[in-house]
């Protein structure tokens, strides 16, 4: 199976790096001993809370994969790249007017560490991919499913 890049941030990276260690070194070992101790009291066999325990190592475990995957493939947006000629591309920040009235800052970054509701929207996005290339002072639709939005840039850093 090909792997494709994953854009990050440096902060991203850093917060992903920071979530894999504490998983690997503080999870793994209060899920080991939750389910140490649901098997001591109960055994195995119809024991919701060891049952529990071994789902939720499941997840840990899934969740150690997924951010080794995504680490080992990271780009990392370099400050040169981030403001080049003025251009919204990964990593910039981008100050938007929406439809002549709410103004709204955005940081461009990567799938992995997209949080809308915090401001950092995937350049893969609707929203991302709209912006992308271009400069303050230019106006650009957005398709999105509950129409089109226009988005007036003020800004790119």
């Amino acid at each position: 199976m090909a792997t494709r890049d994953v854009h990050l941030t440096r902060e991203g990276q850093k917060d992903l790096e920071t979530e894999l260690e504490h998983l690997q070194t503080v999870r793994r070992r209060e899920v080991a001993a939750r389910i140490h101790k649901a098997n001591e009291s109960g055994g195995t066999v119809d024991n919701a809370e060891y049952e529990g325990a071994k789902n939720e190592q499941a997840f840990v475990e899934g969740r150690i994969s997924e951010l080794e995957i995504i680490l080992s493939n990271a780009v990392v947006a370099s400050r040169r790249s981030r403001s080049e000629k003025g251009a919204v591309q990964f990593g910039s920040s981008v100050t938007v007017v929406i439809d002549e009235g709410k103004r709204q800052k955005y940081l461009v970054v990567g799938s992995a560490e997209a949080d809308p509701l915090k401001g950092k929207i995937s350049i893969e996005s609707p929203v991302g991919q709209a912006l992308q290339g271009h400069k303050a002072g230019d106006k650009v639709d957005v398709e999105t499913p509950s129409g089109v939005v226009k988005l007036s840039i003020k800004k790119v850093g």
